[in-house]
């Protein structure tokens, strides 16, 4: 499915956003040549609970906007999976290394919730950065977002104490406490299930 012009009345043609087009013109104003051409190509996608966006070793194309649903990103060290990344509606997500080199990716982006997607193709992408001058502005403020959103994964990865990590996320992602199964939660934050159960009933009495 692709989101094209729509008539509407005496006012003539307008322009029905796809819902990434929607999140990008939020952060920037678009041109209507690069709205009509990212809605002509971006593209529904649902994912069930528990299926791959992406595996390790595939290459990742697309990039998603998350319309409903959490997608998490790992990686495998040996028998055990260490999330590295957890985000849900109104957010990007992709395997950002093999997005922009365009090689294998070494994470797998999994559904944690059935999951309503839009996607983009890189080669689209590559496009509008290559054809219009405003897509760049958008594309540089999306990334210092998401440089953000990784810097504030990297203090909590550095804080020393279980119960301090934890606190941290709930102030930033207080959201998911009721729906990412506690396993992702832990490894995320990186501790085990039962130390983050400990700290969780501890609170839960201190309070």
């Amino acid at each position: 499915m692709s989101f094209n012009h729509q008539l509407s009345g005496e006012s003539g043609i307008v322009i029905k956003d796809s819902p990434l087009v929607s999140f990008a013109l939020a952060v920037n104003t678009l041109s209507e040549e690069a709205r009509e051409y990212a809605n002509k190509k971006c593209f529904s996608h649902r994912v069930k609970k528990g299926e791959f966006l992406v595996r390790s070793g595939e290459l990742c194309s697309y990039v998603y906007f998350i319309q409903k649903g959490i997608l998490r990103g790992y990686v495998q060290d040996g028998k055990k999976e260490i999330t590295t990344w957890i985000t849900a509606e109104n957010e990007l997500a992709t395997s950002i290394t093999s997005f922009h080199t365009q090689q294998k990716s070494f994470e797998n982006i999994q559904a944690i919730e059935e999951s309503e997607l839009t996607g983009l193709h890189y080669d689209d992408l590559q496009y509008l950065y290559n054809n219009h001058p405003e897509v760049n502005i958008t594309g540089r403020l999306l990334l210092e977002k998401y440089y953000r959103d990784a810097e504030e994964r990297a203090y909590i990865a550095r804080l020393t104490e279980a119960t301090s990590k934890y606190q941290r996320f709930i102030a930033t992602k207080s959201f998911m406490l009721n729906r990412v199964p506690l396993k992702f939660i832990a490894s995320y934050l990186g501790m085990t299930l039962e130390t983050l159960s400990r700290i969780r009933s501890k609170l839960s009495h201190a309070k």
